[in-house]
Formats: C-alpha cells, sequence, structure tokens
C-alpha cells in the first residue's frame, strides 16, 4: 500500500510541477510582454515551481489526477493599453501553453510506442506513465482554466467577449467564484462537464495511438 502511494507520487510529481510551473509562468511572461512587470518584479516569470505552487491546488491536482491550481500571478490591468484585451490574452496564455506542452508530450508518447515495448524494463515503465500523465494533466489543467468561473482563466475570456454592461453584471459573481467551484467540485459537475472534453483532446492529440 505505501509502496504504491510512493510510486503514485514519484511518477505524477513531476508532471504536476511542469504543468503548474508552465501555466503560471506563461501568464506572467505574457502579462510581461504586454506592459504590465508586476510578476516580473515578484520573481513570477520562472519555471520555478516554488514560485508558483498553492499547497491546497497541488493537492487537489494529485487527488483528482485532472484539475487543480497555482497561485494567482499578480496583474495589474493598469499597466496595459487595453485592459480588457490584454486581460484576456494573459489569461490564454496559461491554457494555451499546456495544451501545446500536451501536444509535445503527445508527441514523445508516440516515439515511444514505435520504439518497441514502452513498459518494458524499471527505467522505461515510470517515463512511459509520466509522459502519459503529462498528457491529461495539461490537457485536464486547460479545460479546467477555461470554464468561465471566476477566478479562473475562462471568466476573464468571457468577460473581454462580453459587452461592457453585461461584463459588469457577470463580474459581480468574482467574489462567491471560489465557493461555486468547489460546490461544482464536490457534487461532481466538473468532473461530469470536463471528463468527455480531455478525453477527445487527448484522442485528437494522440491520432488514434492511445
Amino acid at each position: 500500500m505505501f509502496e504504491d502511494i510512493l510510486l503514485r507520487t514519484i511518477i505524477m510529481a513531476p508532471p504536476i510541477l511542469l504543468a503548474l510551473s508552465v501555466h503560471e509562468s506563461a501568464h506572467a511572461w505574457a502579462a510581461d510582454r504586454l506592459g504590465d512587470h508586476t510578476a516580473r518584479m515578484l520573481g513570477r516569470v520562472t519555471l520555478n515551481p516554488i514560485r508558483h505552487l498553492d499547497p491546497v491546488g497541488t493537492l487537489a491536482i494529485f487527488l483528482s489526477g485532472m484539475f487543480g491550481w497555482a497561485k494567482p500571478v499578480p496583474v495589474n490591468p493598469r499597466n496595459f493599453r487595453d485592459p480588457g484585451r490584454a486581460m484576456m490574452w494573459v489569461a490564454l496564455a496559461g491554457p494555451v501553453t499546456n495544451l501545446f506542452l500536451a501536444a509535445l508530450f503527445a508527441g514523445v508518447y508516440k516515439l515511444f510506442v514505435a520504439a518497441g515495448d514502452p513498459l518494458g524494463g524499471p527505467v522505461s515503465r515510470p517515463l512511459f506513465l509520466m509522459v502519459e500523465m503529462s498528457i491529461f494533466l495539461n490537457v485536464g489543467l486547460a479545460v479546467f482554466n477555461l470554464i468561465p468561473v471566476p477566478p479562473l482563466d475562462g471568466s476573464k475570456v468571457l468577460a473581454n467577449l462580453l459587452p461592457s454592461d453585461k461584463a459588469l453584471t457577470y463580474l459581480r459573481i468574482e467574489p462567491y467564484g471560489f465557493m461555486i467551484l468547489l460546490v461544482l467540485i464536490f457534487t461532481g459537475v466538473i468532473h461530469s462537464v470536463m471528463s468527455p472534453i480531455v478525453y477527445l483532446t487527448v484522442g485528437l492529440l494522440m491520432g488514434g495511438v492511445f
């Protein structure tokens, strides 16, 4: 039992640390490029996971294997020329980068399969499982963060696409967003909505190999 938990932790840790760090550093990099240097001044334009990890969010992704979160990247919209549009691009940077990373690992997965028996040997099996986990984790993080419930990235994208009056009305739920998310998670709604999207996306990336 303990050995199984230890093995699962060892296999999951690198993909989780990489996925969360890439997601948040992408937000920070995008904000920095668009004119807000707040994240850079706070040391968030980095892949160092220590700068990004949130204990609860990291535990959530360990337990669910699909959704979780890191510390939000601080962004000051007043530093952007076009705050609404810039916030949308900053929000999209995280999920898009996760999808790019998932596609990259899907290519590695195909190379493993083409190389012969990817499950053979004490070294190749854990590596293969890490690659497989990386695909699902990155797709899962992208899909989860695109859910249009504040403070997730999808809410910032939707707010920019809505007419200004409707966007203001919509953003009034932001103080209650985290509670709404918890309810959706613990009632299984998030999992029910995400699962088919995640598996469809993974299937498309794998091209039938998985």
